[in-house]
């Protein structure tokens, strides 16, 4: 019998989980996807009270590439574009953020279920699971929007109903290698309750893989909602957003080309940005314990 305390192996686990990030921050890659992801936010947040105008007024005739009082013209009906950009960025990154957490912490919960009960319940969950990959994840967005609206909160459910079984396989297989560990033994010989040992002792051993796949979710986030606002299935018209500005102005983009370029460039960098960070926590993450500098 293991004669390591449920107390020594949560001190353990929480040194591990600071000496990961600090290692994490330590990759280049991940200082420069800090700096991107910090630019864009920056940009979404507080853009808002440095813009010249508001986000639906007019300024001029549409399509301006240097109209009067604008530094990078009009849009389709003559409204500033770097307003309509530093207003656009808010909505699209807090849905994405809402969706990641969403889908990420329902899938955790479910993988976390599933590799600690195993048996009946696991093949359940994962059976279901395997439902809903079964159907394309843009497909089901398109098909709940088209049907009920373009709702803000049915945007960020389907987008998050996507990430849950991803999310879910993923802990449940980062779950199944730490379960039969002497410190679980040990929590289930004290007779501490299974939701506890979920949280206290399989939780903080799966971090690592759980932080990656919050990255990527939210990466595929951005893309998907930004997609689907494209396409006239996210926030509506007259409201500021970088993937409506991309579907309103497409058809003058070599008339007017910031009213496009701007919001492009700035959902390529947060995605750059993301990705960077993303794979800089997965190499700390590997590299921790073998003594692997990343």
């Amino acid at each position: 019998m293991s004669t390591i305390t449920p107390t020594v192996a949560s001190t353990r686990r929480r040194m591990r989980r600071q000496s990961l990030l600090r290692q994490a921050a330590r990759v280049r890659r991940t200082q420069v996807g800090l700096v991107l992801v910090a630019v864009v936010l920056a940009v979404a947040f507080v853009g808002p009270l440095l813009a010249p105008y508001g986000p639906t007024e007019f300024v001029g005739q549409p399509y301006l590439a240097h109209a009067k009082g604008t530094a990078f013209g009009t849009d389709d009906l003559g409204r500033d574009v770097l307003s309509r950009f530093l207003w656009g960025g808010r909505w699209l990154l807090a849905l994405s953020a809402l969706a990641t957490l969403l889908g990420v912490g329902v899938g955790a919960l479910v993988g976390l279920a599933a590799g600690y009960v195993r048996g009946w319940l696991d093949e359940l969950l994962m059976r279901g699971g395997d439902v809903l990959l079964a159907f394309p994840q843009v497909v089901i967005a398109l098909l709940l929007l088209t049907v009920v609206g373009p709702k803000k909160w049915l945007l960020v459910l389907v987008v998050a109903l996507g990430h849950a079984p991803r999310t879910a396989r993923v802990v449940r297989g980062a779950a199944l290698s730490v379960v039969g560990r002497d410190f679980v033994e040990a929590a289930e010989s004290a007779g501490v309750p299974a939701w506890r040992i979920l949280g206290r002792e399989l939780l903080p051993n799966v971090t690592g893989s759980l932080m990656v796949e919050v990255g990527l979710r939210l990466t595929y986030s951005i893309g998907l909602i930004a997609a689907l606002s494209f396409l006239g299935l996210g926030l509506q018209p007259p409201a500021a957003d970088w993937g409506l500005m991309i579907n309103e102005n497409r058809v003058a983009l070599t008339v007017q080309p910031w009213a496009v370029l701007l919001p492009v460039l700035a959902i390529a960098v947060l995605t750059v940005g993301t990705n960077l960070v993303t794979d800089g926590l997965a190499r700390a993450s590997a590299g921790i314990g073998r003594g692997v500098e990343s």
